[in-house]
């Protein structure tokens, strides 16, 4: 599960796009629809506007998360794992939530090139509402360094993965 898509998913949601529309104007959604490279401009200019946000999102964002937990929950067999990629999982507060926490470092130069690349708009903003690295990395059950192809990391998360799935753990 990706936070980031059920973030996408909920700008389609009437209430939501309404909501967000009535704070920042139609200029959010020039044809009905969140345009997310503007909103983010937006809300990541103005910390009252970005902590507005994040109110009306993450709490629906956790309950997607909930009821997605209870499902896997009741899935037979069990999956090894129930992985679930969050972004600001620390700056959100979630992570007390996960059995682990993994988190997925890059040099900074690297994380902006990459995200640049994405499309992502506001990035200096962004990046000034999220943890170092370090502290991610310190916070975290684990951390796997993201410097190199999507194999080479698929490899390192596969080991993390398989010592989470070891008894005893």
């Amino acid at each position: 599960m990706s936070s980031d898509a059920v973030v996408h998913e909920l700008y389609e949601d009437a209430e939501v796009r309404d909501r967000v529309v009535a704070r920042f104007g139609r200029s959010v959604a020039p044809d009905g629809l969140i345009d997310r490279a503007t909103l983010a401009r937006m809300a990541f200019a103005c910390a009252e506007d970005r902590t507005w946000l994040e109110g009306l999102l993450w709490p629906r964002v956790g309950q997607r998360m909930a009821d997605w937990r209870a499902e896997v929950d009741r899935a037979s067999p069990p999956p090894r794992a129930a992985v679930v990629e969050v972004p600001l999982l620390f700056e959100s507060g979630m992570e007390a939530v996960f059995d682990a926490t993994i988190a997925v470092l890059a040099d900074e130069a690297i994380r902006a090139q990459r995200a640049g690349g994405r499309g992502h708009e506001a990035l200096a903003e962004r990046g000034e509402r999220q943890l170092s690295q370090a502290e991610k990395g310190e916070r975290a059950t684990f951390s796997v360094v993201n410097d190199g192809s999507v194999e080479e990391l698929e490899g390192r998360l596969s080991a993390v993965l398989d010592m989470l799935g070891r008894p005893g753990r």
